[in-house]
Order: structure tokens, then sequence, then C-alpha cells
């Protein structure tokens, strides 16, 4: 009854409540299967409300009681992302989505509720470990090849396309890797990751081949679903990619500003703390480009700044400079993008392989060859430098198919040549 009343709380937002009957469960001396259920809640919840660093303790924690292989919390280095990729890259032979989605059943009970934590992961560690994701998807990815199926699976491929997609340059891949997801989650019993596979799909793999457009309708449907089920973070995880895909498409501010308060007020009914911030973000920028409270909006950009800094939450610095580099270059104010772009650090990685990180490389190519055009001597060459390193990124893209960056490119190229 306390686990159900503890879900209950949760999905009304009466979060008091919640870690009450949560302490209740966790305090008495029972089974670490008993237990499940509310840790689940209680990483989710604590993700909710933006303790980030919190809920993966608090779900690796619970899959070091199963007994389980666990990753530490720490940076994982490049050896180490490539030795896991190369496990799962052997497991995985040639089988195609088709020959994925008909593996067996996972029936052991334990990896099934390993598989849920690391599910639960992978929406935390790109915020503050984002080196730590591919180590958790990999491990997601192998844990089902080994003993089976269940709607953890859906993640661990669609998860596997994004890396595919967004870190390898394997567009081909990491798309099909993500059509095996939707495979998976059309089988009986899948029904709860409905919105998340649908958010991850569209998110983070099918716009390296697929115009930004085509994914605007389906994340609205995976908002819809996530609703309709209970699943309120996928839910609003959709709203917030879905709204900045306007912005990125082109529609009118005027009416990206009415749909992003709407949203916002819906996230603060829900108590999705975390999500709603990166709204807040976005209606910061299209104020700003409005010219509507755009001291409120630069003070409350510093402000989310500030909170990145003091928790490590390296996501949220991401898509605060992103956004403030957006404003930048469209007023041409080219010496505070170069100073953003030379002190925000590595964005691409804290953004993974969502569409902000194509306008980010974009955007962070023109301003060091706008730097080159107005230099000289040294600093023009190390400028035109930088400048031919990210756009040889993007002639990537472009070469594997991604019909996103061709614009940008001959934006680019021409300014190259100026």
């Amino acid at each position: 009854l306390c686990s159900d009343g503890a879900n209950a709380c949760f999905l009304t937002g009466d979060l008091d409540t919640m870690n009450e009957l949560i302490d209740e469960v966790l305090s008495k001396d029972i089974d670490t299967v008993e237990k499940y259920r509310v840790s689940e809640i209680k990483v989710k919840s604590l993700h909710a409300v933006g303790k980030v660093n919190e809920s993966i303790d608090a779900a690796l924690d619970f899959r070091r009681q199963l007994g389980l292989p666990t990753p530490q919390k720490k940076p994982a280095s490049k050896f180490t992302i490539a030795r896991e990729y190369m496990r799962v890259k052997r497991l995985l032979k040639k089988k195609t989505a088709e020959d994925i989605a008909n593996l067996p059943e996972l029936d052991d009970e334990r990896q099934e509720m390993g598989q849920r934590m690391n599910e639960l992961l992978i929406v935390c560690v790109f915020q503050v470990q984002p080196t730590m994701l591919p180590l958790i998807i990999f491990l997601l990815t192998t844990t089902t090849l080994k003993h089976g199926l269940n709607p953890s699976s859906c993640d661990a491929f669609a998860g596997l396309g994004m890396i595919l997609c967004g870190r390898l340059g394997k567009l081909e891949k990491g798309c099909e890797m993500a059509k095996a997801a939707e495979l998976i989650v059309e089988q009986p019993g899948m029904r709860r990751i409905t919105s998340k596979t649908i958010f991850v799909a569209q998110s983070f793999c099918y716009h390296w081949t697929e115009p930004l457009q085509d994914t605007v309708t389906p994340l609205l449907e995976g908002c819809q679903k996530g609703l309709e089920i209970g699943d309120t973070d996928s839910a609003c995880s959709c709203l917030v990619v879905r709204s900045y895909c306007l912005y990125f498409t082109g529609r009118p501010l005027e009416s990206i500003q009415e749909e992003l308060e709407a949203t916002i007020e819906v996230m603060t009914q829900l108590r999705q703390d975390a999500r709603k911030m990166r709204i807040v973000i976005l209606l910061a920028t299209v104020k700003k480009l409005r010219g509507i409270d755009t001291e409120a909006g630069d003070e409350k950009m510093d402000s989310l700044l500030a909170t990145a800094a003091a928790t490590g939450n390296f996501s949220l610095a991401a898509f605060v400079n992103s956004m403030k580099l957006e404003v930048f270059v469209i007023f041409q104010q080219w010496e505070e993008a170069i100073e953003l772009v030379q002190k925000s650090g590595n964005v691409r990685l804290a953004l993974t392989s969502a569409f902000n990180t194509v306008r980010y490389t974009f955007l962070q190519t023109l301003t060091y060859f706008k730097a080159a055009q107005t230099a000289s001597g040294k600093k023009r060459k190390q400028m035109k430098k930088c400048g031919k390193t990210t756009l040889k990124v993007i002639q990537g893209w472009a070469k594997n198919g991604n019909v996103n960056v061709v614009h940008y490119l001959r934006i680019l190229e021409a300014e190259l040549d100026w």
C-alpha cells in the first residue's frame, strides 16, 4: 500500500507525502526485491525536482544491492568507452532490427530490475557525467542481448542509435537500432516505454537523416501517449524537444512564446522542474529576440548558469550557453560570441546527439570565421584553423546524409571564402 501510495503521490505532484511513504518502506527490514518499486519512484522523483546527482546515487546503489555489475560514478575514459562498445559490437554481430525484435523475453527478475535502474540512469548521467552515458547504454544493450527483451530494451537500442548517430557518425546503423526499439515497443507488455522510445528515436536519431520538421508531429504524439499512460517524465521530455524543434525550424516567435508559456504552466503543475528549466531557457531566448523583458531574461540565464556550476550540471550549462550564442550571432555581437565559445567548453558532448548539437556547431563555426575576418596575424590564423576544424565536422555530417546541415554548410563555405 505504501508503494502504491508513493507512486500516486508522485504522479499527482504531492512529493512531501511521497517521500514519507518511501522512507517508511525503505526503513523496513525486507528483501531488496520488495524495496524495488519505491526505489524506482525515489530515483524518478529526485530527477524530476532537479536533484540529478542524488538520483544517480540512488539508482547505482540499488543496482549494487541487487549484486549486478555497476559502473562507478566518475568520468569514463575513451579507452573504457571503446572497450565496452567492442563488446556490444561482438554481441550484435550482423543482427538487423527484426532480428533484435525477435529475441526471447527476459525472465530474470533481478536483471529486469537492474535494467530499469539503467534506464532511469540514462536521463540523469548525461547531465552531470556525460561520458558515463555510453557505458550505461552499452550495459543495457549487452544485458538485453544476453538475457532477453523487456521494456528497458527499447531504451537500450534507441540509446545505442543515439550513440551511433551522434558520436560515431554511423547514421544508417544508428537509425536501424532506433527502428529495432520501435519494433520492440509494439510487442505486448511494452506500453509503459512507448513515449520514451518516441522521445529518444525522434530527438537523437532520426534528425540525422530526415528533415527536422518531420520530428515535430511524432514528438507531440509521444507527449500525448506519455500523459495517457502516466509517464509524465517522457511526455514532458517530448514537449521540450518539440519546442526547440519549432524554434529551429523557423516558426514565428510570437506563436512559440505563447506555446512555451503554456508549457511552463503544465510543467509547473506536474512538478517537472528539471525539464521546465529547458523551456525557461528557450522562452528567455525568444523574448530577447523579440525585445521583451531582456534584462529579466539575462538575469534568468545568469542564474541558471550559476545553478549549473553549483550542481555540476553540464547539460544545463550547455543549453544556456548554446542559446546565449544564438542571440549573440543573430544580433551580430561577435566579440561576445567568440568569448562565449572559448569559455563554454565541450558543449557538443553535453548536448549529446540532439539537434541542438548541430545548431551549436554551425554557430560555433560561423563565430570562428567572423572572428578571423576582423583579426590579423597569428590570431587570424588561429581563428580560421578552429573554424575549419568544426567545419569538417559539419561536412562529415553532410557527407553521411544529414539533410539539415546542407544550408548551414553553404553559409559557412561562403564565409570561409570571404
